[in-house]
Formats: C-alpha cells, structure tokens, sequence
C-alpha cells in the first residue's frame, strides 16, 4: 500500500527517474483492486439492466459515475510509474506506446515491465535498488 500512495503523492505527475518493479507493480495490483470494487455495483446490477434495455439508475449509476473519475484520476500517475518502470530496464518511456498495437503491444509491454532493473546508473539515474556499479564486479558478471 506504502507504494501506491508514493506514487500519488510524491510521484503523481513525475516522467523522470526510475521505478523498481515492486512499486510498479504493487501500484497496478492496488489500482486494479480499488477499480473493481468501485465497479462492483454496477457489474452486478447495472449490467442486467443494460441487457434489459433499461437504463442505468440509483446505485449502478452511481458506480459507474464513481469509478469513472477514479479512472481519469489515476490516469496521469499510471502513465508516470509505467514510464519510470521503462526508464528501470534502460528503455525511453516513449515505448509505452507499444501497447497500443493489439495482442502483441500488450505482451511486449508486458515482458518489459517484468524484466530486472538495468545495473547502475543509466541516463535516467541511479539504480532504485540502490546497486551502484561500485557494488559489481567482473568477476560477478
């Protein structure tokens, strides 16, 4: 939870730097949550009454409302700790954009996301995990 709200508070709007993976992804995991119980109500009540041909009232309304300004509120951090965790492997976060081709975009982003931190400092800044290239080496390699 530490990582999630870092990430809001302190790193809402910040493209530079570097991110560990475990803020990363404890950040999506977190965001994921949060959605779903946000969506909760309409998923189970507003949905049968789309289906019905009705249209959407009370709490699934409300859901939907709720869930939807999270969503644009979350976006721009989103976006930050997805190109700061590209920044980690060494790769510019312009590369974000490579979800957008289908199926394959996704998988590719993906793998990059699960990858290891790039050793040392690389031209975003320091390791996160606080492995200068004084802690390295040749022999370690």
């Amino acid at each position: 939870m530490n990582e999630y709200l870092n990430v809001i508070r302190n790193h809402y709007a910040d493209f530079r730097g570097r991110a560990r993976r475990r803020e990363y992804w404890m950040f999506v995991l977190i965001n994921g949550v949060i959605t779903l119980i946000l969506q909760l109500p309409y998923l189970f009540g507003g949905a049968a009454q789309v289906a019905a041909g009705e249209s959407l009232s009370g709490l699934a309304l409300l859901s939907l409302l709720v869930s939807s300004l999270y969503g644009l509120a979350v976006l721009v951090p989103s976006l930050a700790v997805g190109v700061r965790r590209l920044h980690d492997t060494g790769r510019s976060g312009w590369w974000m954009l490579i979800g957008l081709i289908p199926f394959v975009g996704g998988i590719i982003l993906l793998i990059f996301t699960v990858m290891d931190s790039q050793p040392g400092s690389n031209k975003w800044g320091p390791n996160p995990k606080g492995l200068g290239s004084a802690g390295t080496t040749p022999a370690a390699w």
